[in-house]
């Protein structure tokens, strides 16, 4: 009799692996499979509702995003501090909590109490060691879940856990995609006297992440030339990046200092970037395109290649990165644009390797560059420092030349 019993045991476990392990669920979208797994488990669990609360992106509040037997939650957008009451303890905990008693001393969500729950499992969902959700179910009637319930509940929120994060790298990497592609322009805006080209390639490994470029006319007759690298990758680190790029370009209307430029706009990151970390180079070149002057926030120095001359650096001395430390002194550097010449700016995805030095990287791109059309170029550098394989980090070079003649 007991081998039956046992027998039954483990059959019945299996049924409930199957049902929530099920190949066809692969084929469902994110809702749809969320939606099916809480149905599944509840009838498994004999439960009256089943709820998924993911973390926001601050870390810091858990949100309501699928529901089955209690809809209202994700309806009105149930938000749970981390910490605080049933939920918020799963999550704070990373392990799985029981109530057998429902009440407003230990539930904070009133949907809940209001509905008569009158028990709660809830356990983690996890991205390896890190929390990201937290999934619960619960009974109208007292009771004790068994240590079988607990590991269904487990297995269930695995499941969920894989498919949330492979749903929203995707969703994250096609956003960034889109926003990238909205910021730069595949050829910036045109400017009398000069000639512009410029070349982005997102990274293989990381992904799409905050490398950018800019040019742009000013009221004053300057022009204003930049590019810069947001730390990380992703979809934060592009927001970042269209949030810094937009900044620079109104402080650029306020003064035609580069160095004063970057020195505000490193106080706009520590105040409201507090976790941003960034490279940025500003150079503006004078109404009659004979000069340009440069500050650089932390970032690779500028090229300039000249007719009959080899291509150098422009002595540009590389200041803290925004984000770095307050009140950082930053420093400009004037140098001649003569008629032919061509300002080269590059981001480190182009020259940076694991085999090799920055200096080394800088001398393959210095010798690559010829002075001549600025497509000619960009296509010329990426040529020489894109061979081996597929950029791991983002790409971004701009080049800028000035045309003859020189507007008057």
């Amino acid at each position: 009799m007991s081998g039956d019993v046992s027998r039954a045991g483990s059959e019945e476990k299996l049924r409930r692996l199957q049902t929530v392990t099920d190949a066809a669920l692969s084929q469902l979208g994110l809702e749809d499979l969320l939606d099916e797994l809480l149905v599944r488990t509840r009838d498994l669990l004999q439960a009256d509702t089943a709820a998924i609360l993911l973390l926001d992106p601050t870390g810091a509040e858990l949100v309501a995003t699928a529901a089955s037997g209690l809809e209202q939650e994700v309806r009105q957008g149930v938000r749970i501090p981390v910490g605080c009451g049933f939920a918020g303890s799963v999550a704070a905990r990373g392990e799985p909590v029981m109530l057998e008693h429902v009440d407003h001393t230990n539930v904070i969500n009133p949907i809940l109490v209001n509905r008569g729950v009158a028990s709660l499992l809830g356990v983690p969902m996890l991205d390896g060691p890190r929390v990201i959700g937290v999934l619960h179910v619960g009974t109208l009637t007292p009771r004790r879940f068994s240590d079988d319930d607990v590991e269904l509940l487990r297995l269930v929120a695995d499941r969920a856990s894989l498919a949330t994060q492979a749903r929203l790298s995707r969703l994250d990497r096609a956003a960034a995609v889109a926003l990238q592609r909205s910021l730069l322009p595949a050829r910036p805006e045109a400017v009398p006297g000069l000639d512009v080209a410029a070349r982005y390639v997102p990274g293989t490994a990381a992904g799409v992440g905050g490398d950018w470029y800019d040019l742009f006319p000013l009221p004053s007759g300057h022009i204003g030339v930049a590019i810069g690298d947001v730390a990380g990758n992703g979809l934060r680190a592009a927001v970042v990046m269209g949030r810094i790029r937009s900044a620079l370009r109104a402080y650029a209307l306020e003064t035609d200092d580069p160095a004063d430029v970057l020195t505000r706009l490193d106080r706009k990151v520590q105040l409201f970037e507090p976790d941003v970390m960034a490279t940025a180079l500003y150079a503006v070149v004078d109404p009659a395109l004979r000069a340009i002057t440069v500050s650089s926030a932390g970032h690779l120095p500028p090229l300039v290649a000249a007719p009959g001359e080899p291509t150098r650096q422009i002595p540009v001395a590389p200041d803290l990165p925004l984000g770095a430390y307050r009140n950082t002194p930053r420093h400009r550097i004037r140098a001649a644009l003569t008629p032919g010449s061509c300002l080269f700016l590059y981001t480190d995805g182009l020259i940076e390797r694991r085999s090799r030095s920055l200096d080394e990287g800088i001398e393959i791109l210095r010798r690559s560059l010829v002075c001549g059309s600025v497509d000619a170029m960009c296509s010329a550098a990426m040529a020489a420092l894109l061979t081996e394989a597929a950029a791991t980090d983002d790409v971004a070079v701009l080049a800028v030349r000035r045309t003859e003649p020189a507007p008057a």
